[in-house]
């Protein structure tokens, strides 16, 4: 810590002291924007908002306003306009699956997905959470006329589970943490995969086709070496308007031109650090105390090179998760949460409405199924020995996360718009997924905080039983 303060101290010696305090609220900024519990709560405000105005008279018309306000631009004949709902679920939502398909590919390229034996719990784990509370729906659905809507329990929420796990702090294992992220994106991936195969609509060959050649023109440039992100992201566009028109959801188009950014820095790592040193050594050479800072052209040449070495030196993959985090995770999902999460009580038969068939296969899709399947997919693979739990993580953990799995949220109402058009059904999922969500969320929590809380207490009965020992 006392080391971390210095270097702390040593950064901000550089700035002009009128700079100091900009310096500081930008640093408190990035750090408030970099937590996963904020973002939790932010995003949970705005789903527990919308509610609220939804079964309230001040915006009577609120539900409608998202699919009845359009946007768009008007040049001559050329007039496109999509409603404010559309915009934010096919558009910004692509940006959310963008960062989800950035995360899959650290995954597969430098996180547990690289060594096949630890990868396969999460994965078979993830895959036993998807398929139990699609058959639990199924079970409660057969016959209604609503067994479409099998795929909506099956998703999990990745910014919610992490978010909640970050709240137990330092607590939870190390390994702990890596598998419920494995296993969330592992979930995302096969939702992508529902969404894309099961949820699309007439589709229309030639745009998919258009869309495939743009995929490939991006995997080109990726072997081409090309490391800037602009040709990527101009190209990425125009693929996300090839699979809209396509009939498969554009959010897909996210997913597919995260895989073709470079995962790979610029410059050799290894050999940056002594560049760095002797750049700062001949700049440090051509400093003139005597001279205005912008007359010191030598000094600055040397220092230009050494800001575009050192921009090079991050993987663009890196620099657009960096560049997409905030935005996501602060502007785009608690949008999302607030377009979407609205459900209309006043007026309506809570009885119909809870004795649904939806209502309850999601709900106990999502509080049993998915637990369930988590749990007993990780119990047969430990005991099979197909691969082992990680360290510092015992059943308690396992089933605590499980639980977790029960909370769908954001990628769950966003496939219950998807498989749903009836209004009242829509409600239905929406009203199972939150009740679910919640109660697995406080479950989840206290499961673990419980399994932390007596992990703590066998620590200093170790410590005390060292103590009488050692006298």
């Amino acid at each position: 810590m006392e080391k971390d303060n210095k270097n702390l101290h040593a950064a901000e010696s550089i700035f002009e002291p009128e700079v100091h305090k900009h310096h500081r609220r930008r640093k408190k900024l990035l750090e408030f924007t970099h937590s996963s519990t904020r973002a939790t709560m932010i995003m949970l405000g705005a789903a527990v908002l919308a509610l609220i105005i939804e079964n309230t008279p001040l915006l009577p018309n609120f539900s409608e306003f998202w699919n009845t306000f359009y946007i768009g631009i008007s040049i001559g004949s050329f007039d496109p306009h999509i409603s404010v709902g559309h915009f934010i679920n096919d558009f910004l939502m692509a940006l959310f699956f963008l960062v989800v398909g950035l995360e899959i590919k650290y995954e597969f390229t430098a996180g547990e997905l690289t060594n096949p034996r630890k990868a396969l719990l999460p994965i078979i784990a993830a895959a036993g959470g998807a398929v139990l509370p699609a058959l639990v729906y199924l079970a409660f659905n057969a016959g209604s006329g609503f067994e479409h809507g099998w795929g909506v329990p099956m998703a999990n929420d990745i910014a919610f589970c992490l978010g909640i796990l970050a709240l137990l702090g330092s607590r939870v294992p190390a390994g702990l943490r890596a598998f419920l992220s494995t296993l969330t994106i592992v979930d995302d991936m096969i939702a992508i995969l529902v969404i894309a195969i099961f949820y699309t609509a007439n589709l229309n060959v030639m745009w998919l086709a258009a869309g495939l050649a743009l995929f490939a023109v991006l995997i080109v440039l990726n072997r081409m070496h090309i490391y800037g992100l602009a040709p990527y992201l101009i190209i990425g566009l125009a693929l996300w308007v090839c699979i809209l028109l396509s009939g498969v959801h554009a959010t897909v188009a996210g997913v597919l031109v995260a895989l073709t950014i470079p995962a790979k820095s610029q410059v050799r790592l290894g050999r940056v650090s002594n560049w760095f040193e002797t750049k700062a050594q001949n700049a440090d050479e051509r400093y003139d105390p005597g001279q205005a800072d912008i007359a010191q052209k030598e000094y600055l040449v040397e220092i230009r090179q050494i800001g575009r070495v050192s921009r090079m030196t991050i993987p663009p993959i890196t620099q657009l998760d960096y560049l997409l985090h905030t935005p996501v995770y602060f502007v785009i999902l608690p949008l999302f949460a607030f377009a979407n999460a609205g459900v209309l009580l006043t007026g309506t038969d809570l009885g119909a409405l809870i004795m649904s068939p939806v209502t309850i296969g999601v709900f106990f899709g999502l509080l049993v199924g998915k637990p369930v399947g988590i749990f007993l997919a990780t119990w047969l693979t430990v005991k099979l020995k197909i691969s082992d739990l990680p360290e510092g993580v015992c059943w308690g953990h396992i089933l605590g996360v499980s639980v977790l799995g029960g909370v769908g949220f954001t990628m769950a109402i966003f496939v219950t718009n998807l498989a749903f058009a009836d209004p009242t059904t829509i409600a239905s999922a929406k009203v199972a997924i939150l009740a679910a969500s919640l109660v697995a969320g406080l479950i989840g929590f206290f499961i673990l905080r419980h399994e932390a809380l007596c992990a703590d207490c066998g620590d200093e009965d170790d410590y005390e039983d060292e103590v009488a020992v050692a006298q």
